[in-house]
């Protein structure tokens, strides 16, 4: 038996960031759609699961398809596990994702060293956390060295880049995910 069943999806999320990309109302969307106000704020809380009629007119309304609507959903499940990947120690870095599928968050485990001239830039915000080993991080012009079981913050926008100073050092990332509009782009 998986630890992971296939479940309902939530589509609510969905029609809410596709209406808010449009700068739509929900009272324009239910102009457009023949629905009402309180009907498609229940869709969108998820309070409610629109027949595959109404789901095809509020797509329409939102000039899209239902198809790309349910693709841009969420899963209804709120647990799922990601098991250990067992693997030999060697001399090549990894990594691997810690969450599957489309969420609000992503965090990432690696292992090992990486390309340490490579600079990253998130749009949100971030955590790094030394599970084993050192490392070494450049962020916003200073340099940062960071032992087991420290942590480091960095808001959205701030470039930094790292390395490991201990052989087999284990970070994990988490991050909110890139389709979130947690923070305001900055002005650069």
């Amino acid at each position: 038996m998986g630890d992971h069943k296939e479940q309902p999806l939530r589509v609510g999320a969905a029609v809410r960031r596709r209406r808010r990309s449009l700068d739509l109302t929900l009272a324009v969307v239910a102009e457009r759609s023949g629905l009402s106000v309180p009907f498609l704020s229940q869709i969108e809380n998820d309070r409610a699961r629109p027949s595959t009629g109404s789901l095809e007119k509020v797509a329409d309304a939102l000039r899209t398809t239902a198809v790309e609507l349910l693709a841009a959903a969420d899963p209804a499940c709120s647990v799922d596990v990601v098991r250990a990947e067992i693997a030999e120690a060697g001399p090549e870095p990894r990594s691997r994702s810690l969450v599957r599928g489309h969420h609000q968050m992503h965090a990432s485990e690696f292992t090992g060293d990486h390309e340490a001239g490579r600079e990253f830039q998130y749009r949100n915000d971030q955590l790094m956390y030394v599970a084993d080993g050192a490392v070494e991080i450049e962020a916003e012009g200073r340099a940062y060295r960071l032992g087991r079981g420290d942590t480091l913050y960095l808001t959205g926008g701030v470039r930094h880049r790292w390395r490991a100073t201990v052989p087999d050092t284990r970070i994990v990332v988490v991050a909110v995910a890139e389709h979130i509009e947690a923070v305001r782009d900055r002005k650069r």
